[in-house]
């Protein structure tokens, strides 16, 4: 028993055998691995093993085997060159940059040139300078994203997404550091706000707030909504699009690269589909996509505008005297209090689309309502061209519609 004592009061982790050693070694975190340096020469060594490094390469600065042959460096080296240009970022780093990837991959072969606009990665000075402008810190995932990509030119259509409604157009460019400073906030309503967005046709930009101030928490990304009712200008609410730049930007790529956005003519359109909003009468499918529109509503008085985008297709498989023409629209409109409206009237949109195998007509119209939510539903009524007398209805599948979190400007509050 005192010579098993004795054995194990000698074995310590510098007598362990290297592999045992390098195993352990390999589950810890990229500080843990440099603290290592410090121990022992032997520890030393054995935290420079470049296979340890791989790991934290790929899952901090998501560097692949391709880059590092290219760089014709060892994984250590990358680690540390990338740290020394943009470590304190790491905390973002990966998931701002997948974002960008996934998202350029995805525009490259259906918007080129929305891809052509965005700008070269600003260096760190060029965001110390804006900071040392506005007088304010920059969030540093915001700063972090920048480093990749300096927003982009002033182009349409914009990154962020488009929208078109008979005579309302809606296009957002993400803004460069520089003219984001430029439109940087300190008046009463909208104090220490600092534009992402712009669109040059209504004037309508994201903002992200860089310090808690009027009721807004830092780094909240929202579309600012004025109080038309308020004589008050500091009187301005606010629809709440995200609660990090982070958390921002990478709910809208991930709803651009899963399809959730369509693509049209180049353009990122927002309009959100629920794969659940569709229903399919005979051999026509109808499928509806919405998007709630800031620049048109308001909290107070209490107006939220929607616009829907209607997809009427009719199967390839079926026969050709299936071949049909819309004649009429019901609608049933019911708000979040219950309060019920139906709508009737003669074609869609000003059109008697028709429709025949394998093809497909879509439509964009609008509603509003009173209150945050509601949905609609409702048929179409079509006759056949083959039967002109025969008629029949076709199912809208009903649909949700709500505005995004809003909070209610602490003026307003106080007066």
């Amino acid at each position: 028993m005192a010579a098993m004592e004795t054995d194990t009061a000698q074995l310590t982790l510098e007598s362990l055998p290297t592999d045992p050693l390098l195993l352990i070694l390999s589950f810890l975190d990229y500080r843990d691995l440099i603290n290592c340096c410090y121990v022992s020469r032997r520890l030393s060594q054995l935290s420079s093993h470049d296979p340890l490094w791989r790991r934290h390469c790929k899952k901090y600065w998501l560097i692949s085997e391709e880059e590092k042959t290219q760089k014709n460096q060892c994984w250590k080296s990358l680690f540390i060159d990338t740290y020394s240009d943009v470590g304190r970022y790491i905390d973002h780093y990966a998931a701002i940059k997948k974002a960008w990837d996934d998202l350029k991959k995805y525009l490259e072969p259906r918007c080129p040139r929305m891809v052509l606009s965005l700008k070269e990665g600003a260096r760190e000075e060029d965001l110390d300078a804006v900071e040392a402008q506005i007088g304010c810190k920059l969030p540093d995932d915001y700063r972090c994203s920048y480093r990749i990509h300096n927003g982009q030119k002033l182009v349409v259509p914009g990154l962020l997404g488009s929208m078109a409604l008979s005579n309302h157009y809606r296009s957002e460019d993400l803004l460069d550091v520089d003219t984001a400073a430029g439109g940087f906030q300190q008046r009463q309503g909208l104090k220490y706000c600092l534009p992402l967005t712009f669109c040059i046709h209504t004037g309508l930009s994201q903002y992200i707030a860089v310090e808690a101030a009027e009721g807004r928490n830092k780094n909240e990304v929202f579309y600012q909504c004025p109080d038309q009712m308020a004589r008050n200008p500091a009187a301005i609410d606010m629809f709440i699009i995200g609660a990090t730049f982070t958390d921002w930007f990478t709910s809208y790529v991930k709803n651009v690269v899963s399809g959730g956005f369509p693509i049209i003519r180049d353009q990122i359109f927002r309009y959100v589909h629920d794969p659940e909003c569709v229903a399919t009468t005979g051999d026509i499918t109808v499928s509806v996509s919405t998007s709630f529109l800031p620049e048109l509503s308001s909290v107070h008085p209490p107006h939220y505008f929607f616009t829907y985008r209607i997809r009427i297709e009719m199967s390839k498989d079926a026969l050709p005297e299936k071949a049909c023409q819309l004649d009429s629209r019901y609608w049933r409109i019911t708000n979040a209090k219950g309060d019920v409206e139906e709508v009737q009237g003669p074609g869609v949109v000003g059109e008697f689309p028709i429709i025949s195998p394998g093809r497909v007509y879509e439509y964009t119209s609008c509603t509003t309502f009173s209150t945050t939510s509601g949905y609609m539903e409702g048929y179409y009524t079509f006759h056949f061209l083959y039967f002109k007398d025969k008629i029949f209805n076709v199912a809208i599948p009903r649909f949700h519609m709500a505005c995004p979190t809003f909070r209610v400007s602490i003026a307003r509050l106080v007066s």
